[in-house]
């Protein structure tokens, strides 16, 4: 009984010494018959588990490359980086079963991309270069780190690039102040040719509506003509009738006048003769037919006394007629 309990004992001890809780922030590895699998549960034997921590690993790399001309260069880069849990094979491969697998594949991602900015850098030339270039580059080379070292990069940033000659860095940065004030002029007078062109297409369309709007002013002018000129006509034919009716009416009176020359003495143009008589000088009276005093008259006499000697000429003709006509009969 006593040799139970103690066995008993020491198996809670052994489990007590080689089991130790999983923490959330790292993976359990173990080797299974099909490889590399990760624990599930909450407790692992930590003799046969490799515990590698899932948060991620930040280094920043500073490279010596060199362009043509064998220019030096000096590039920045920072790489945050996280073990990958579909490659942890290729991780213990390249960082050892050790718990320290993820700094020491680091160190050897450090070393990749190491080569890659030189490889990259000395196939140009140091004006044809610049920071999103390379890192255009790199982002491209990324993938294989999962395959190539077990690690997943969460961030890759360049965080400088320039000549280690200061001479030539002012010369870079001269060019480059010079490319930004031609690229302003450019897009300045693009603007200006986009202004002219909206004002060009502006005006046109301004000609257009007021074009058509002295169309429709015209239009509406001929409308308006053609109104005046037809209230004209109707206008000039009731005119042309009233003045055929009062030519008839003078017609009538004439022929009247024509037969009864005496009557002239009744119309208003003789009343009228008589009014302006009255105004001569040492007129006496219209009816004062005496040669004396008409030779002393005006004109408007004159032609006043040529109808009244017509008339009683007329009727004297006249009653003559008359006279030689009744013994006949």
């Amino acid at each position: 009984m006593e040799f139970v309990a103690g066995f008993v004992v020491l198996v809670l001890i052994a489990a007590l010494f080689e089991y130790r809780f999983r923490n959330s922030d790292y993976l359990i590895v173990y080797e299974d018959k099909t490889g590399l699998a990760t624990r599930k549960g909450r407790l692992y034997p930590r003799h046969f588990s490799l515990p590698i921590r899932r948060t991620t690993h930040s280094l920043q790399l500073i490279v010596e490359a060199t362009a043509k001309g064998n220019l030096e260069l000096r590039v920045k880069l920072g790489l945050t980086v996280a073990a990958s849990p579909d490659n942890l094979a290729t991780l213990i491969r390249v960082g050892g079963w050790n718990a320290d697998a993820v700094v020491r594949a680091a160190k050897d991602l450090e070393a990749f991309f190491l080569g890659i900015v030189k490889a990259y850098t000395e196939q140009f030339g140091i004006e044809d270069l610049s920071s999103e270039k390379i890192h255009e580059h790199l982002n491209q080379k990324v993938p294989a780190c999962k395959t190539s070292f077990g690690l997943d990069v969460i961030s890759l940033t360049l965080l400088s690039f320039e000549p280690v000659n200061p001479q030539i860095s002012e010369a870079l940065r001269q060019q480059e102040h010079a490319r930004i004030l031609e690229q302003t002029e450019q897009l300045n007078q693009k603007a200006r040719v986009a202004a002219a062109k909206a004002k060009l297409k502006a005006d046109e369309e301004i000609a257009l509506l007021e074009n058509e709007l002295e169309l429709k002013k015209y239009n509406l002018k001929k409308s308006q003509l053609e109104r005046e000129s037809s209230l004209s006509d109707i206008r000039v034919d009731e005119e042309l009738k009233q003045n055929r009716k009062k030519l008839e009416f003078d017609k009538e009176e004439l022929d009247v006048l024509r037969s009864s020359p005496e009557l002239l003495m009744l119309t208003p143009q003789a009343a009228r003769l008589a009014e302006a008589s009255q105004g001569l000088k040492n007129a006496r009276t219209i009816v004062s037919l005496s040669p004396q005093d008409l030779s002393q008259g005006s004109e408007l006499l004159g032609t006043l006394q040529k109808i009244l000697l017509s008339a009683i000429e007329s009727y004297r003709t006249e009653a003559k007629k008359a006279k030689t006509k009744r013994p006949v009969e």
